[in-house]
């Protein structure tokens, strides 16, 4: 790639000013770099894949392919989406189970310049209908098990076009199997650092799910800190188990394994044996993993006698990792290495790296190289302090370009600085490392999957033995926290935990809705009506 010149010798001169005088032009060396440089998700891996054409990519249920293999694919599909009229910044939709169609379908969708919009397979109609409807999605994409949700609501999408992830099916179109048959694109779009990459939906405080815009340059940007603060290699081994629609399976291990030229292992969900077997069988290097995945194989009776002897690097987050957990793990000779972060940072925002893994164990880290962090109070003034709590606040390249067709709530999350406000109460200690303490919105992460009180409360309100509810989170050996469904019952109404529970489920993803139900007389509430969740937490904390 030529981006100018280094350095002007004697006589370069007079050639810069016949550039000038014949209208060419003769950047400066920043200016070369910022007008030359594609760092989109569609070039990069076209890049790497030029460089890498032999190297294994990607396995997938005991099929691997290379490379130059998998850019083939995916600039097949490419021409594909082209021929179906999808233009650049139109949104791509992908709803389905982890497969190599997710990839193909993101790297093809960033090879014209259209968005990606990966949907929670976890969702029902109604929420799908909502996000579909909400980003103006021009094709979906859709795997079997989830065509008949799709089906439900079809008539009320604003799709052009409806497409089969995989085996063909009526009314379906075959996108996928007959891109195979065209001509690999020629030239992919250019795109800039701040076009839109990828819109990832995270649930909202208010019940409604808001559509965080993430660049080119966020994707970019967030690897360049991973790789900086992380130890990751070309002959990195990958292996990955969490839902790819999920920030955290999409970008913490994968998206930068690719950049080095290594190889992901994709699992389609996850399962502890095949976990532990393909750690063996592939010897694998590198995962991610929420702390729920990491209990489940090591209560797995497997996990003792299992060669973990490749794997040097467990990055887990979504919730804070158990100290026995850690020292379980650290025992076999993995240490698991703490991060945090957001789907609207892209998502590094701290990481705990192996050497302090167990000095500072609990922490979050520090910021990587290309982030800044700072803890606010309510006024939003910095605090300086060691151990005085506030806000988590960041700010970096890393960060989103705000919410998709919700400006308000991009000014409420990115004051006018760039410091994005995450929501969530923190301290640093005196040596500068982050602890996640508290948060200031009620969410409840439960298995890695962020659960908002609002939403559920608002949806399970609607039955007809409630007076009122609060849901809250409580501590959970399994989960990092259950959802917990606190109420109070209309006059001689009764109401049990299953019963509930098929009625939430109606319009809730599964892991949204309570599994623990606790019946007092009334809620606590403070003289402005606001109900006083503390209280409940305290109660039932203590009663559990």
């Amino acid at each position: 790639m030529n981006s100018g010149k280094i350095g002007h010798r004697a006589g370069d001169c007079a050639s810069s000013i016949e550039s000038e005088q014949t209208g060419a032009m003769n950047p400066t060396l920043e200016e070369s770099h910022t007008m030359s440089i594609d760092i989109g998700l569609g070039n990069w891996m076209f890049q790497r894949a030029r460089r890498s054409p032999a190297r294994s990519a990607l396995s997938f249920e005991g099929t691997t392919w290379s490379y130059a293999e998998l850019q083939t694919r995916i600039d097949r599909l490419a021409t594909s989406l082209r021929e179906h009229g999808v233009c650049r910044g139109d949104r791509v939709g992908f709803l389905g189970l982890n497969q190599p169609a997710f990839f193909e379908t993101l790297f093809a969708a960033a090879r014209i310049g259209a968005i990606f919009v990966p949907l929670n397979f976890r969702l029902t109609g109604a929420e799908l209908r909502y996000i579909i409807n909400d980003a103006g999605v021009h094709t979906l994409i859709v795997d079997a098990p989830h065509r008949p949700v799709i089906d439900s609501i079809r008539s009320e999408l604003p799709c052009h076009h409806f497409a089969s992830a995989d085996v063909a099916a009526e009314g379906w179109l075959a996108m996928l199997k007959g891109a195979q048959e065209r001509e690999p694109l020629a030239q992919g779009e250019t795109v800039d650092a701040d076009d839109v990459a990828i819109i990832m939906y995270t649930s909202g405080t208010t019940g409604r799910p808001k559509g965080a815009m993430l660049t080119h340059g966020n994707i970019w940007w967030n690897n360049i800190n991973t790789l900086l603060t992380a130890d990751f290699c070309e002959d990195d081994v990958s292996l990955v188990v969490a839902p790819l629609f999920h920030i955290g399976g999409l970008n913490v291990t994968t998206l930068l394994t690719w950049q080095k030229g290594g190889h992901i292992v994709l699992h389609r969900g996850f399962e502890p044996m095949r976990f532990l077997e393909d750690v063996s069988r592939y010897k694998v290097t590198t995962t991610f993993a929420v702390p729920a995945m990491l209990l489940f194989v090591s209560q797995h009776p497997a996990f003792e006698a299992a060669d973990l002897s490749s794997l040097r690097l467990i990055i887990c987050g979504g919730a804070p990792v158990p100290e026995p957990l850690m020292k379980l793990w650290n025992a076999r000779g993995v240490p698991i290495n703490q991060g945090y972060g957001l789907t609207e940072t892209a998502p590094l925002l701290s990481f705990l790296t192996p050497e302090f893994s167990l000095a500072k164990i609990g922490s979050a880290g520090m910021a990587p190289m290309f982030t800044e962090l700072k803890l606010v109070d309510e006024s939003g003034k910095r605090i300086t302090a060691p151990g005085e709590k506030g806000e988590v606040c960041g700010k970096g390249p890393n960060i989103m370009k705000g919410y998709w067709n919700k400006p308000d709530a991009t000014a409420q999350a990115i004051d006018g600085e760039g410091w994005f406000h995450s929501g969530d109460v923190g301290y640093i200690d005196a040596d500068g490392f982050l602890y996640i303490a508290d948060r200031v919105k009620d969410m409840i992460i439960t298995g890695g999957e962020n659960v908002y009180p609002a939403e559920v409360e608002s949806a399970l309100y609607a039955h007809p033995a409630l007076a009122e509810i609060a849901v809250i989170g409580l501590p959970d050996a399994k989960w990092g926290e259950a959802v917990v469904a606190v109420v109070a019952l209309k006059k001689d109404a009764t109401l049990d935990l299953e019963t509930l529970r098929a009625f939430g489920s109606e319009k809730l993803a599964r892991y949204k809705v309570p599994t623990r139900l606790e019946v007092i007389d009334a809620l606590p509430r403070n003289p402005a009506g606001k109900v006083l969740k503390f209280e409940l937490r305290k109660r039932f904390s203590a009663a559990g």
